[in-house]
């Protein structure tokens, strides 16, 4: 049974500088929520309820966004703001949220074998990267959850890259079809191929239900690309014993880890909301039209 998500957020956030000198890339907001609330809500929405955050020194911000503030409840409660008091107490009573301080930053892998106190390797759990944001509402990681508790093997979460040079950015991996429509087998993965080196186009994004015994796996996994602890070299090692599951992506997803996605992330979910979706859509279209009309006016194209 899979009970605890881990989300590694220990990471510096350089691609955002200056806005990260001093606040975790983490609790940039999309929209009027931190990126790493989405994340949280996405385990709950699974149903998992426990929550286990890796960070760093610099990151007690994320922990905060979570726990009660009770001078702000006041100050909400006299105020007469009643929805926006409903929605800070949810925050603290959304999941059952950990943390544990990944000393140095020595890769994926090793942020991943930090949860060694927290889960049992005789127990599945689920990993969420907080770069990669499904749409509220998601139940992709349900899918992932089910398909471990039916093979008993590791999940991974894949995407079709159509362009060769991006595979270069990613894990891919060597699978053959699978048993279920959408599912592969994968025999093996290879981090952030050369060019022209890919065994596939699917790619490895951030979302893993893993076996517990991965951790024991991690802990005699030696320092691999970059003098780090590669989470896809402990992988390998289950792949050899076994098929891992891959499981294809079938909805949108953003890479909240690069500007243009963290761009169109916060459009798409803001278009969804009934608040603010109707007027950003007639916004869009016309400073489209505006734009289409100034490069008309210049016959430069917009």
């Amino acid at each position: 049974m899979v009970r605890t998500a881990v989300v590694p957020v220990a990471g510096l956030g350089t691609r955002f500088l200056p806005a990260t000198k001093v606040v975790p890339k983490e609790m940039l907001p999309i929209v009027d929520r931190p990126a790493i609330q989405y994340i949280v809500e996405e385990a709950v929405h699974n149903g998992i309820g426990d929550v286990l955050l890796i960070t760093a020194s610099g990151k007690s911000a994320i922990e905060d966004h979570f726990d009660r503030r009770v001078d702000l409840e006041v100050a909400l409660a006299d105020k007469g703001r009643d929805a926006d008091l409903a929605e800070v107490r949810r925050l603290s009573e959304l999941a059952t949220i950990h943390s544990v301080r990944q000393p140095e930053p020595l890769g994926l892998g090793h942020a991943v074998r930090m949860a060694a106190g927290h889960v049992a390797e005789d127990e599945g759990f689920a990993v969420l990267l907080g770069d990669d944001l499904l749409e509220p509402g998601s139940t992709f990681l349900s899918r992932m959850v089910a398909a471990h508790e039916r093979t008993g093997a590791a999940v991974v979460a894949l995407m079709r890259v159509d362009d060769p040079e991006r595979l270069a950015q990613y894990g891919v991996v060597d699978a053959v079809p699978g048993e279920r429509e959408g599912e592969v087998l994968v025999r093996d993965l290879v981090e952030k191929p050369a060019p022209g080196t890919a065994p596939s186009d699917l790619a490895v994004i951030g979302r893993y239900v893993l076996p517990g015994r991965i951790l024991g796996v991690l802990r005699d996994t030696l320092p691999g690309r970059g003098g780090e602890i590669q989470l896809t070299d402990a992988l390998r090692t289950l792949a050899a014993e076994r098929p891992i599951v891959g499981l294809v992506l079938d909805e949108p997803r953003h890479d909240a880890g690069d500007r243009l996605g963290f761009l169109t992330a916060t459009l798409a979910f803001a278009a969804q909301r009934p608040d603010l979706g109707p007027d950003l859509i007639a916004w869009l279209r016309e400073h489209l039209d505006e734009l289409a009309q100034r490069a008309d006016s210049t016959g430069r194209t917009a």
